[in-house]
């Protein structure tokens, strides 16, 4: 999954379809198999690194998503992963809270989601990156409606650094 959200609610299935007769070994063979791309381009890295066409650091941050840290239990890989990609991974205070996007939370809160958006990018544009980066397409979409930088997935930024035949 390159999604967040979508990984970490598949992985769900298992749990949600456990009873159902005609699913449940089924959702459990998903579930089973679903894995972030944070859990599978790490055996890669070098490849990727040295497939750059671009190899000029970059000072960026990224957002850890709530589905990706909380959810998914997955801390630290994509920046550790960024890092060795050669971005310069600023800190962020209160990288642990929601951005406010939250699913349908931005649709029926607004006005609370909005306030938490707005002292995440607080948060996030203190150590004065050139791209905030996220894994949720939710979150990505949350902050940039107010963002004053680019933000993006971060295997787009990855993708924007390959060289076009690796």
């Amino acid at each position: 999954m390159n999604a967040s959200g979508c990984g970490a609610m598949v992985r769900e299935y298992a749990h949600l379809l456990r009873h159902d007769p005609k699913y449940a070994d089924k959702a459990a063979r998903v579930s089973e198999m679903t894995r972030d791309l944070i859990e599978l381009l790490p055996e890669f890295g070098t490849a990727l690194k040295n497939s750059q066409r671009v190899t000029i650091p970059q000072r960026v941050v990224f957002h850890p998503p709530c589905t990706l840290q909380h959810a998914q239990k997955i801390r630290g890989a994509v920046e550790a992963m960024l890092t060795t990609l050669g971005a310069e991974v600023l800190p962020f205070a209160e990288s642990h809270l929601c951005c406010g996007s939250a699913g349908t939370y931005s649709v029926l809160q607004p006005q609370l989601s909005q306030q938490l958006r707005d002292r995440k990018l607080d948060a996030l544009m203190a150590p004065e990156p050139a791209v905030i980066l996220s894994a949720n397409i939710g979150c990505i979409t949350h902050l940039a409606s107010a963002a004053q930088i680019p933000v993006q997935h971060w295997i787009e930024w990855l993708d924007a650094r390959l060289s076009p035949d690796s």
